[in-house]
This record gives C-alpha cells, sequence and structure tokens, in this order.
C-alpha cells in the first residue's frame, strides 16, 4: 500500500465520531432521585459565518428517568460536532434536544462555556424539565 493510499483512508477514530450516536442503558435505581454530571472540556465546532474553529467546555447535568447516557457513546457524539457549522446557540439547543430524544430524562441542563474569541465570552444555558 502507497503512503498516499493510506493517507485516504478514513481512520478508526474518525469512523467512529462519524457513526456515533447516543447509546443508553436501563436506570440501575429508577425511583431514585440523582444527578449525573458530565464535563467535556474538548467541544469544537466550527463558526457558521466565519469558519472560524470555536472552543467550549459542555456541562451536562440530568437527573435520569429509566435510561441513562453511555459515556463512551456521548464523547463520540460530542466530537461530530468538530467540522460542523453551528452557532453556540444551536449547539447548546441541540445537545439538549438529543439527550432527551435518547434518553428522556426528569430534568437536564445543558451549560456551554465557549472560550473567549474577539473579547467575546459566551456561556449558553439551555434546561428542559418533564
Amino acid at each position: 500500500m502507497s503512503k498516499l493510499t493510506s493517507d485516504l483512508e478514513v481512520k478508526y477514530g474518525e469512523r467512529e465520531i462519524a457513526e456515533g450516536k447516543l447509546i443508553t442503558f436501563p436506570n440501575p435505581r429508577i425511583g431514585r432521585r440523582y444527578d449525573i454530571n458530565i464535563t467535556l472540556p474538548e467541544f469544537t465546532c466550527k463558526c457558521p459565518f466565519s469558519g472560524y474553529p470555536d472552543f467550549a467546555t459542555i456541562y451536562i447535568s440530568y437527573v435520569p428517568d429509566e435510561r441513562v447516557v453511555e459515556l463512551k457513546a456521548l464523547k463520540l457524539y460530542i466530537n461530530s460536532y468538530r467540522d460542523r457549522y453551528i452557532s453556540h446557540e444551536e449547539s447548546a439547543n441541540q445537545i439538549l434536544d438529543d439527550v432527551v430524544a435518547a434518553c428522556d430524562p426528569l430534568e437536564i441542563t445543558v451549560k456551554a462555556d465557549f472560550t473567549p474569541r474577539g473579547n467575546v465570552h459566551t456561556v449558553v444555558e439551555v434546561k428542559h424539565q418533564k
């Protein structure tokens, strides 16, 4: 195999990210109210206007009902945003919508804390409750 051929192959990590979807499993403590707090400090996407990269830490806090999100699947799902042209506001809302669709939590907050760019610091926080 030539170097050119190997450079054109899709890497396994890229394939996993492209195929990634949110996977859930049964809540081991249905009926007990507890919080799950997840921090994803390496979120990236692209500005839909300039194409510049945007960087953020995503905080997800939810109270599960019958299903819980599997963490590796969540990591791959979050990484799927890296080449997506999407605003700060839409990215936070889309993450919330997708997690709600996957596991239907009792309540959830998604906070997207974007790294300042051009002297502007944006934090978008969205919530959902049954």
